[in-house]
């Protein structure tokens, strides 16, 4: 098949590009080209900003795609150009959400496709559902063969998952870690989150382009193994053979008292915070066989050591860990004036 992917180098997509590489597609991939090295010889980079729909079209010309999948679409207008570019020029657009689109809190802990879409808490996810809105309207009404696809919390060895951290990444944690410094983890911990390894999620992806049963639906690619927060953080601090020491704090509080920049309120309330469980039954249907195989602590032993041997990965974030030691000392000494 022909296919265009329109980033193709991110955490998701990287993997994505690798295995549809690997099977001998006629892959093309339309991005700015700051990670060209990274490409596969055997892939066609089209080296041009999206948004500047005179260039692209010169560069494809009269291309036609079998499918044209989106990465780094996140506002309405991004979407409307995308359908203008690709009217007629493919027979699949494969749209990336997110699966924090869905109501918070939503009714009920088990998620599925046909959960409400609704997020107070977080402007990027409405985003998100306002572009699913568009395009589900394009294809209603004018046929445009949409696909669109929810990820939760996908991850590569870029970067280790955690949940509070800095702009910069997660590496700051890894450090505090290492430094035998107490980590900041949101409640007591307990809630229940889902990782998945970027490998795992594009075996689901690709099942998906040119699959009819795919066009004008929503399906949602996660791995089907639930781990706390406090699992999530144990494990890393095993495999960096360190003491895991949990400092807990209420979301709220630090959605509150977070810089701007963190976005707690949205990657916390809107997100993190809360135990889900999805229900990948309907991908599992489309795509037989479907299966995530790569376990949390399988996956994170892969992160870290990519991370200790790419010292250009090890992005330290002094600022947050300052902010780390003033929450800490302000939530210490509030213990302290309110005992008895």
């Amino acid at each position: 098949m022909k296919i265009l992917l329109i980033g193709g180098t991110g955490t998701i997509s990287s993997a994505i590009t690798r295995q549809l590489a690997e099977s001998g597609h006629d892959l093309w991939l339309l991005n700015r080209g700051n990670r060209k090295a990274e490409v596969p010889a055997s892939v066609t980079q089209v080296i041009c900003d999206i948004n500047d729909e005179t260039t692209v079209l010169q560069k494809i010309g009269d291309t036609k795609f079998d499918a044209v999948c989106e990465f780094i679409g996140f506002l309405p207008s991004q979407v409307e150009r995308d359908i203008r570019l690709f009217r007629g020029r493919t027979n699949q657009y494969i749209y990336i959400s997110s699966a924090s689109a869905y109501n918070k809190p939503a009714a009920n802990h088990i998620i599925t496709e046909g959960t409400t879409l609704a997020n107070p808490y977080w402007q990027y996810s409405r985003d998100k559902i306002a572009c699913e809105e568009l395009l589900m309207h394009e294809y209603r009404e004018n046929g445009f063969p949409v696909t669109i696809v929810r990820p939760s919390h996908t991850y590569c060895e870029r970067g280790v998952p955690l949940s509070v951290h800095g702009p910069k990444g997660s590496w700051q944690v890894l450090k505090r870690m290492m430094e035998g410094k107490p980590v900041i983890v949101q409640g007591d911990g307990t809630s229940l989150w889902t990782l998945t390894w970027n490998e795992d999620f594009a075996k689901g992806f690709i099942g998906l382009i040119g699959n009819p049963k795919a066009l004008g639906e929503a399906f949602q690619i996660m791995s089907d193994e639930q781990l706390t927060w406090n699992q999530i953080y144990a494990t890393t601090a095993k495999v960096l053979d360190v003491e895991f020491r949990p400092y807990y704090v209420a979301s709220s509080f630090l959605a509150d008292v977070c810089p701007k920049e963190y976005d707690l309120l949205g990657n916390l309330i809107g997100d993190k915070a809360l135990s889900v469980v999805f229900d990948c039954t309907k991908l599992k249907r489309a795509v037989p066989g479907y299966q995530a195989t790569t376990r949390f602590d399988e996956g994170v032993r892969r992160c870290i050591a990519h991370l200790l041997s790419h010292p250009e990965l090890q992005v330290e974030d002094p600022d947050f860990d300052a902010w780390c030691e003033r929450v800490i000392k302000a939530q210490e000494q509030a213990k302290s004036s309110l005992k008895g």
